[in-house]
């Protein structure tokens, strides 16, 4: 039996092929690049990934109004995502990841990082074989010995990493504690990026409030029917470039007259009593999140960013910790980075780490980090993680 040669040659087969090539290299390249991402590089990351381009692109056809067949791009996403899984599996089984790190400088801390084989070189005449990289304080006065060990390795193609890089890389925080050189540089976020999230964010912000007002209008009946009080809860918070933004949610506490200190006023405490029962589950659900889609398309707000805090508490942040108002630099988001890997906290140390968090995303500001939020975001809405 011989294949008729017409049938590579049908305009539904042949837009299969373009769009499954397409949809192929755009999640390769996509996974490879928010797989370089804390967290990221795992199986459960793969069909999302390869979802959302394989979505993309068969949506544009669908569109169009192009013919393709929906069997072989069905079966094209099936084996890609089959494929990449049984990749990862056999990859984490034969080369696991393995640094070696020299002594000397700020590198006793590395070893309490977990997903990575730590091996500390006793001797720079110690030969370690099977290795990912070499590691080492890049700014400590390293003997002679060690200069050359790191020279060596770097010429004998061993990539040699900075400690802060691989800290950074591996914990998905940027620490900064005092002024140094070429700090805030570090630190600039893609200016071009920020005006072309901004149309993104205003353009998808429109489509989901047009697209959710029944839902927005069914969660506004059950909070007044839950609770006496008004639906929307309205508080000033610290927004982009430092400007005091009115930031909307819907009500998920009682209403209160009781006096107390706006700052306690302000932090949500761990089964707060202020909290109603539908709030509990909006809170959980971040369904509470929802109106801030008028801050959106007010363009005070992102759908990816820092989130902001209230005036009171963001005054005292700024009080206790100097670097903390640079994290205004780009605008304030409905999820972030912070939030998907910390949660919600309130207390002065607990901020101290989301800044760090904060800054990562500012010094990787990118389409690709913003796509690994939304995956976690997912992750996070389904769990409840980080939720009071």
């Amino acid at each position: 039996m011989s294949l008729d040669s017409t049938v590579i040659l049908q305009a539904n087969l042949q837009t299969t092929i373009l769009g499954t090539f397409l949809a192929h290299v755009a999640g390769f390249f996509a996974y490879r690049r928010i797989g370089n991402f804390p967290g990221v590089a795992a199986a459960g990351y793969i069909i999302p990934t390869f979802a959302i381009t394989y979505g993309a692109v068969f949506l544009s056809i669908f569109f169009f109004r192009l013919d393709y067949s929906r069997f072989q791009a069905a079966a094209s996403f099936l084996l890609c995502t089959l494929w990449y899984f049984g990749h990862g599996v056999a990859v984490r089984g034969i080369e696991p990841y393995r640094l070696a790190v020299v002594p000397g400088g700020d590198v006793e801390k590395l070893e309490t990082i977990p997903g990575v084989n730590w091996l500390r070189v006793t001797s720079a005449k110690l030969k370690v074989h099977d290795i990912s990289g070499v590691v080492a304080d890049l700014r400590a006065n390293l003997s002679q010995e060690w200069v050359r060990y790191i020279t060596q390795s770097a010429l004998s193609g061993i990539p040699v990493f900075h400690v802060k890089q691989v800290r950074e890389s591996l914990t998905g925080r940027v620490e900064i504690e005092h002024l140094s050189e070429n700090t805030l540089g570090s630190l600039s976020p893609n200016h071009a990026y920020i005006k072309i999230k901004q149309a993104i964010d205003w353009l998808t912000a429109a489509i989901a409030l047009l697209g959710l007002l029944p839902f927005l209008a069914a969660v506004s009946v059950l909070i007044r029917l839950d609770s006496p009080g008004p639906v929307f809860f309205r508080q000033e918070r610290i927004g982009y470039r430092g400007q005091p933004i009115t930031v909307f949610k819907f009500r998920s506490m009682k209403v209160s007259d009781e006096e107390g200190h706006d700052r306690e006023r302000a932090i949500t405490k761990v089964g707060d009593a202020r909290i109603t029962r539908l709030g509990r589950y909006l809170r959980r659900s971040r369904i509470d999140e929802l109106p801030q889609l008028l801050n959106i398309l007010r363009g005070e707000m992102s759908w990816i960013g820092p989130r902001p805090e209230a005036v009171v508490l963001s005054r005292w942040y700024e009080e206790e910790l100097p670097f903390y108002p640079y994290r205004h630099i780009v605008r304030p988001g409905i999820t972030g980075w912070a939030q998907v890997n910390q949660g919600h906290v309130a207390a002065v140390d607990d901020v101290l780490g989301k800044l760090h968090y904060d800054f990562y995303y500012i010094k990787n500001f990118s389409p690709w980090l913003d796509v690994v939020i939304v995956l976690k975001t997912i992750q996070t809405i389904i769990t409840g993680f980080g939720s009071k």
